[in-house]
């Protein structure tokens, strides 16, 4: 729920897909009087909201999916976190300074936050959790941003600075991090450590239950420093499907989830939706890709991969997948944000350049069957994603097509979330793959491009590897302002595009529903989010699930 979960570099679970009931049948969610609805806020009640996959593990540097990071989100705090308007501020930090140029940030702690055991936070949890990331015997995807780190010195029990061989302009994002409690983790086996099921936190919200493979229910927590939540409870369901999702919605049994297109344009309005529910729309920060993996002897031919580019009609798309709702994607940033190059011109759909390509590439029709074959071997490749999300489902049945349509053979294969994560995105086991990541507000994607990241577990998980690349990447993170990053950035840009390791596919937007018994949702450039703490229920609304 939280906007500042997305500081990491973590998988992103796209709640745009399309729902397989086709009715908008009145729900028995009934309308809200606003006469039910006091004018002070009021405590209490239950907020009951999906999640496609089940939580991989609650001790934040050992996940990668959205799920996790979510709801770990809710139960630890870091010491900065992003305002409505995708600002850092000050969370678990009272204060902080950026010094001698950016190379020495000082921060000063909160002294009256405690963990939910009654022990209080110090810098000795900010340390720990630093060392911790920074340990080659932690299996985490984080440890990049804190490598860099050349000193972590604490100036008092609440106080501390990092200092840097050179600026690093992502410094300040990387310690929005969670923190971690030092005195129940340290001396444990991360894998095998009671905490990742039952984590100690000192954010909003405990974890009370996890039922696994149904719920996880979380419970405000009373001795918030920023003052307990209003909701008295979070319940995550574990639905993997999105139709499924859809029609408990319907039904009142969850409070909000995010709608697909056509969800969102002809199945939630009308009587036994207006007034009962509240949408909102936003262009989303994630974008869907095709990824290639490198060890696959056919994607090592740069003909190929833009052929590939080619055969894809992404205004094809956006209509059919988004019904509109939405751009196409051209690189791994935002339209209209500074770091989006605009010069960098995506390719048109343009079949005949993509036989062309692949007939350079020695790719033919040699035995007359409609597909390309070179070397004895067809082009035969299996894509894959995860299962639930038919958004992606259905924009691969539409790659199936199009590459069909230049020669070559698809077979498209859908797997479970927690499977698919475990088995295939982090040993590399695929050919092609669609999934979605999150567009971060800093231009800096070392995690996810760099060559250090292309290992077992790493982001960096189609292998993607590029000497220029990395070396851009290097010094960009160590540029502080937008006029000198800005050449760089717009240099990768044209790297991925000419390159092609993805074919960007769309950018979607975020379509959020919740039931309008939630007050103090207030849509801003950070989504509707932000201020979740906030959110209340009035008392003559609040029920039991």
């Amino acid at each position: 729920m939280r906007l500042k979960n997305l500081i990491a570099s973590l998988l992103c679970v796209l709640l745009l897909t399309a729902c397989s009931d086709g009715g908008g049948a009145a729900t028995p969610v009934p309308p809200v009087d606003s006469a039910d609805v006091p004018a002070e806020p009021e405590s209490g009640g239950t907020l009951v909201q999906p999640t496609i996959g089940e939580p991989s593990n609650l001790i934040p540097l050992l996940a990668t999916d959205s799920s996790s990071h979510e709801i770990a989100g809710q139960i630890y705090v870091g010491l900065l976190k992003y305002d409505k308007n995708i600002n850092l501020v000050p969370y678990a930090a009272e204060s902080y300074e950026v010094l001698d140029g950016g190379k020495r940030l000082r921060f000063k702690l909160r002294e009256d936050i405690y963990w939910t055991d009654g022990v209080q936070l110090t810098a000795d949890d900010v340390e720990f959790t630093y060392r911790l990331t920074i340990d080659p015997k932690t299996p985490t995807a984080y440890a990049g941003n804190f490598k860099l780190v050349k000193e972590f010195r604490k100036t008092g029990k609440f106080s501390f600075e990092v200092t840097y061989d050179q600026p690093f302009a992502k410094a300040l994002v990387s310690w929005a991090t969670n923190i971690l409690p030092k005195h129940a983790l340290e001396g444990e086996d991360l894998l095998n450590t009671k905490y990742s099921r039952q984590p100690l936190g000192a954010g909003p919200y405990m974890l009370k239950k996890w039922t696994a493979g149904s719920e996880l229910v979380l419970e405000a927590n009373p001795n918030f420093f920023e003052g307990k939540p209003y909701i008295d409870r979070i319940i995550y369901r574990i639905i993997p499907d999105m139709g499924t999702q859809f029609l408990e919605l319907k039904a009142g049994n969850l409070d909000m989830m995010g709608l697909d297109p056509l969800q969102y344009l002809y199945q939630t309005s009308g009587p036994g939706w207006d007034g009962s529910f509240h949408k909102f729309n936003f262009l989303a920060s994630g974008y869907g890709f095709l990824g290639f993996n490198f060890r696959h002897p056919f994607f090592k031919d740069v003909r190929v991969r833009r052929a590939i580019d080619y055969a894809i009609d992404r205004r094809e798309l956006v209509k059919g997948v988004l019904y509109g709702l939405g751009e196409a994607a051209n690189g791994p940033y935002k339209p209209g944000t500074w770091q989006y190059d605009v010069n960098v011109k995506p390719r048109p759909y343009d079949p005949a350049k993509a036989r062309e390509l692949l007939a350079e590439a020695g790719w033919a029709d040699s035995d007359g069957d409609g597909w390309l074959d070179k070397d004895g071997k067809r082009f035969a490749i299996s894509i894959i994603t995860n299962q639930g999300n038919s958004q992606r489902i259905k924009t691969g049945v539409i790659l199936q097509q199009r590459l069909k349509d230049v020669g070559i053979q698809v077979s498209l294969r859908t797997v479970e979330w927690a499977a698919f994560l475990k088995e295939f995105v982090d040993t590399g086991r695929f050919d092609a793959i669609i999934l979605g990541w999150n567009i971060l507000q800093d231009p800096d994607i070392y995690n996810v491009w760099h060559s250090s990241q292309a290992v077992d577990g790493g982001l960096n998980f189609t292998r993607y590897i590029n000497p220029e690349l990395d070396e851009l990447l290097e010094r960009g993170r160590h540029m502080v302002r937008q006029d000198e990053r800005k050449p760089l950035y717009d240099r990768v840009q044209e790297i991925l595009h000419d390159q092609v390791p993805y074919c960007f596919l769309y950018v979607p937007m975020a379509l959020p529903i919740v039931q309008a018994r939630i007050q103090n949702i207030k849509a801003a450039p950070a989504g509707i989010s932000y201020n979740s703490e906030k959110w209340w229920i009035p008392r003559r609304l609040q029920h039991q699930p």
